[in-house]
């Protein structure tokens, strides 16, 4: 039995870190996955309807009105504030599971909007104004901001001379599968 037995308390350390801070360490790297993930107001993808009621309790839920595999249900808010901004919100989901969501803001606002999301999702893979020639002679401009995250992506597109712009982000194939329908 003595070798258990040890002259040094337990609690003293880890390998010679401390236990607090191999806890406070533990605790970053099981928080990072979720400060890594795209999210609106902290309801990030892969989160649960819960997520979003609480989040958002405006928010209304109901079955997706089309049958596609990327997605069962979907909640909508319109009514409320992303990177300081009005906006309206969806978020699609498949068995509980958050697979995309898009939210819509005033095209005045694109340039807040995308500040705010630099500064919570870092710097984009792609930022670039594209000049898009039509028919008729003229021009339009379209802004657009384009992050990646593993299977994650996230668009923010802007054409300026519209009132609308648009922040959509989903994993896996969702932009692909949403509009096909089985």
């Amino acid at each position: 039995m003595r070798f258990f037995r040890s002259r040094k308390p337990a609690s003293c350390s880890i390998r010679g870190v401390g236990i607090r801070r191999f806890l406070a360490s533990l605790a970053l790297l099981a928080a990072a996955p979720a400060a890594l993930a795209f999210d609106a107001n902290g309801v990030a993808l892969g989160g649960r309807e819960g997520e979003i009621k609480k989040a958002f309790p405006s928010a209304h839920c109901k079955p997706l009105e089309w049958k596609t595999d990327a997605a069962d249900r979907r909640c909508d808010d319109g009514r409320i504030a992303f990177g300081g901004v009005p906006a309206k919100i969806t978020f699609y989901l498949k068995a509980g599971a958050i697979q995309a969501f898009d939210v819509r803001f005033d095209t005045a606002d694109h340039e807040k909007v995308a500040a705010h999301l630099k500064g919570r999702w870092g710097a984009p893979l792609a930022e670039a104004t594209e000049t898009i020639g039509r028919r008729d002679g003229g021009e339009r401009k379209v802004y657009k901001l384009r992050w990646e995250k593993g299977r994650d992506y996230a668009v923010l597109s802007a054409q300026l001379e519209r009132k609308r712009a648009t922040l959509e982000v989903w994993r896996g194939a969702f932009a692909d599968e949403v509009y096909r329908v089985r």
